[in-house]
């Protein structure tokens, strides 16, 4: 926690005491906060379908009190390893400067294992769970909303006609408001989380109270048990019971906008007794009503005249859950654009004092077609259940194998150590993956299938990428043979020309382009690349480097982290040791737009030649992404053999 509050010496011990201690307290309680309201979503909404699920999904349990102590132990001793233990304890304090998500942590290991010869294995298990994160991030405002909505049944079933329609416009509403920017919204997330997860735990604490003999569940005995004596329907009812941890991975993904601290103080003192404590509350409620309560136990928990506001409450909740899930496929989109693993995308900001608060129009629509076809496929969300969890326990056994090279080669953990944790996490996820593959048939091929073609995009991008940067640099003239003769045989005219390239080595297209073509050459030429390194973010100091290469030449590289975005006028500005300072109106900058051509000895298979050059024709224009001014731009075209 410190390190997210500002470093300042105190004047006085009283003044460290008073105000600067009470300013402390009151940014750490305002980071719990914010993080219940925003990271939380996910896992916080479980309790309206998860337990449900396990009694009444695709694979029906038997309804008896010792199935029901068996579910609850499971859920507690779920949340307890694969939450408490791998993510909040452990997992978390594998980030990359502050940043947290499969990408981040990628880029961590890549950038100190790239040397072994496994390392590519790591990085393609790294981008299928990121492919996967896509699938979960459709899936999740469906089935949230829909199992939010479908209370109106349980109030009254002549609503429940009504349940669709409302969803859609909810969705509707929800992905129409991303373009207007949530950031006032935002501010009500946490209070609004806040009220819910205190509703739902007084209402489980009264259930509990009804039947104390839930509490029980918290022995590991029963879900032991379980497995002892029903090992089969024990094994299929932890593709429903693994719904109580979905969202776990969020967690670890939002760390770097709230810190490690607060969130950990947010689940341990707050979010987890609440869930724990409604849980118990609907196993109690079946213990006294059977299967009568079984249609819904989260909204039976209230009494007649609660369930509408509970209703109320319990959607806003989906609606916090799905626009965290929304935000973060902006964040992890950008983070793949700026890795290189997608192409360029626009990206608008929604907030001057936030830069986190990003929003890509592509991402957007795309994900509210799917998450709409969704639900009018689907219709229910105990149907949606039956795709739900794939993606999630697909990603979490993939975080194993990249804790497992944290652990090993940047920890340096002993082996005795490391692999008893290892194994319990291995054991957990793959049971849970193994549980969620046997209901494929029901739905589970969709977020395969969604991540399997995200994978396609995001490796065929990746590969094509290098390869016409391997083409380039192939064709590409030595510097300073090009220096020598160009400088001595060119027009130089005034000004500034910068040419912008992606290899640093060689001399850009557009500049011999230019050179053939209109003759000239300006009096200063500055070669531009900008790189993308595997850290959240470069500071100013180190954004630069300069490299002079004679007769007004000079070599530049702008770095930046895959948490920011390129500005180059903007570095520009701040340049020095190459003459006078950069003026927009004497600049101008030439882009190389490449035209994909077949190859003999093609580089990729022909069907992902061709789906890299629609990805290519369809990038967002250099020009916008790297903000360089709409007036001082020369695009050259050239050809590409891959």
């Amino acid at each position: 926690m410190a390190d997210l509050l500002p470093n300042t010496a105190p004047a006085s011990v009283d003044d460290d005491h008073g105000g600067h201690g009470h300013a402390r307290q009151k940014a750490t309680i305002r980071l719990v906060v914010g993080a219940i309201g925003i990271v939380f979503g996910d896992i916080g909404t479980s309790p309206l379908y998860a337990f449900r699920e396990t009694f009444a999904g695709h694979h029906k349990l038997t309804l008896d009190p010792d199935h029901i102590l068996g579910v609850i132990s499971l859920m507690f001793w779920s949340m307890m390893l694969v939450v408490t233990l791998k993510y909040v304890s452990i997992i978390m304090r594998a980030d990359n400067k502050g940043e947290g998500g499969s990408l981040a942590l990628l880029a961590l290991i890549n950038g100190q294992t790239r040397t072994q010869r496994w390392s590519r294995g790591i990085v393609l298990l790294g981008v299928f769970a990121t492919a996967l994160f896509y699938g979960d991030s459709m899936i999740t405002p469906a089935v949230s909303v829909l199992s939010a909505v479908e209370g109106l049944a349980v109030y009254n079933p002549a609503l429940a006609p009504a349940i669709l329609p409302v969803v859609i416009v909810i969705l509707l509403g929800l992905f129409w408001i991303q373009g207007l920017g949530t950031n006032k919204v935002a501010a009500l997330f946490g209070p609004i989380m806040l009220l819910y997860f205190v509703t739902i735990a007084s209402l489980g604490v009264i259930s509990i109270l009804k039947t104390p003999g839930i509490l029980y569940a918290f022995n590991p005995y029963w879900a032991v048990m379980f497995f002892v004596t029903d090992p089969l329907p024990a094994f299929l009812a932890l593709g429903s019971v693994v719904l109580a941890v979905t969202g776990a991975e969020a967690l670890y993904a939002d760390m770097g906008h709230f810190g490690r601290n607060p969130i950990r103080v947010s689940w341990l003192f707050f979010v987890l007794p609440a869930l724990i404590l409604n849980y118990m509350g609907q196993g109690a409620l079946l213990f006294r009503e059977g299967a009568t309560a079984l249609h819904s136990p989260f909204y039976n928990l209230a009494p007649q005249w609660g369930q509408l506001p509970l209703i109320v409450l319990a959607t806003m909740a989906a609606i916090i859950a799905s626009q965290a899930v929304i935000s973060g496929a902006f964040s992890v989109t950008q983070q793949a654009i700026q890795l290189g693993f997608m192409p360029r995308l626009r990206i608008a900001h929604t907030s001057a004092s936030t830069a986190g608060q990003i929003y890509i129009p592509l991402i957007n629509w795309g994900l509210m077609v799917m998450v709409i076809l969704l639900v009018l496929t689907f219709q229910t969300s105990s149907n949606l259940t039956a795709a739900y969890g794939i993606a999630v326990t697909g990603a979490m056994f993939i975080d194993n194998v990249l804790l497992t090279v944290v652990l090993y080669r940047l920890w340096h953990w002993k082996w005795y150590f490391a692999a008893p944790v290892l194994a319990v996490f291995y054991i957990v996820d793959g049971a849970y993956l193994a549980a969620n593959l046997t209901k494929v048939p029901d739905g589970g091929w969709f977020p395969l299938l969604i991540g399997f073609v995200i994978f396609t995009l995001l490796t065929t991008w990746s590969r094509g990428r290098r390869l016409v940067q391997d083409r380039l640099r192939e064709a590409a003239m030595p510097i300073p043979v090009f220096v020598a003769s160009a400088a001595n045989s060119a027009v130089r005219v005034p000004g500034t020309a910068v040419f912008m390239t992606s290899t640093p080595d060689g001399v850009p297209h557009a500049l011999l382009h230019n050179l053939k073509h209109n003759k000239v050459l300006h009096e200063r030429v500055i070669l531009l690349t900008v790189k993308i390194r595997d850290v959240p973010v470069v500071e100013d100091d180190g954004r630069c480097k300069l490299e002079d290469l004679g007769r007004g030449f000079f070599r530049m590289v702008l770095q930046y982290g895959f948490m920011q975005e390129p500005d180059v006028p903007a570095a520009l500005k701040n340049v020095t040791g190459c003459g006078q300072a950069f003026k927009m109106m004497d600049t101008s900058f030439f882009l190389a737009r490449q035209t994909l051509l077949p190859s003999a000895k093609p580089g990729m298979p022909l069907w992902r030649e061709k789906i890299f050059a629609w990805m290519l024709r369809n990038a967002e224009s250099a020009m916008e992404f790297f903000r360089l001014p709409t007036n001082r731009v020369v695009e050259l075209g050239s050809q590409v053999e891959i």
